[in-house]
């Protein structure tokens, strides 16, 4: 079964603080280095929040170890195996969709695979991922209207999208029946900076 959202979220805070002692940051200086506020950072911690996509790729980049090392425990293999039902449900929509990270790499050049579902209506958007992030995306059913910058494109089953995530960009569906993607994203560099702007996806 997947992880429910408190435990998630306490899985979530417990690598952050591992992350950030490691490093030897204050809570301040973890704030200062992603570009979030030093309370967002301690109800993080504390897991006393869901925090969103964007916050956690902020705080994955000032780490320098991605969004997937701090929902997944660290893989001790080869190779690593995320069964049916156990990816991290990082996004859910107000009428039953999700966005779920179902596999991801290591920095510096971290890859991240994601299984999405939107309800009829549902939007989700994004803000600009890091300098140089490129997404790859592939519909399974229904029909999904993905936005980026001022371009927009509408696409159906077994159509495929590959855009520039280094700007704002957005996934919604117009149809009356679920829409479901797979979207991997390539982010390189993680650890080399950190992020500027709002904090929103």
């Amino acid at each position: 079964m997947e992880a429910d959202t408190d435990t998630l979220a306490a899985l979530i805070g417990a690598r952050v603080r591992h992350e950030r002692t490691s490093v030897g940051w204050t809570l301040d200086q973890l704030a200062e280095h992603a570009g979030v506020s030093r309370r967002m950072v301690v109800n993080v911690e504390q897991g006393a929040t869901n925090p969103s996509i964007g916050t956690l790729l902020r705080l994955g980049d000032a780490l320098g170890v991605g969004l997937p090392a701090l929902v997944e425990p660290p893989a001790h293999d080869r190779a690593s195996v995320t069964r049916t039902g156990e990816g991290a449900v990082l996004w859910r929509g107000a009428s039953g969709g999700r966005g779920v990270l179902v596999a991801g790499t290591e920095p510096p050049d971290v890859v991240e695979l994601w299984t999405w579902t939107l309800a009829p209506g549902e939007h989700h958007a994004s803000e600009a991922h890091s300098a140089g992030t490129k997404e790859l995306l592939h519909v399974i059913e229904g029909t999904l209207t993905v936005t980026v910058a001022d371009d927009t494109f509408t696409l159906g089953p077994d159509d495929a999208l590959t855009f520039a995530g280094d700007e704002p960009h957005s996934y919604a569906n117009p149809g009356e029946e679920p829409a479901r993607f797979s979207l991997t994203v390539h982010e390189p560099g993680v650890g080399a900076g950190h992020r500027t702007g709002n904090t929103h996806a």
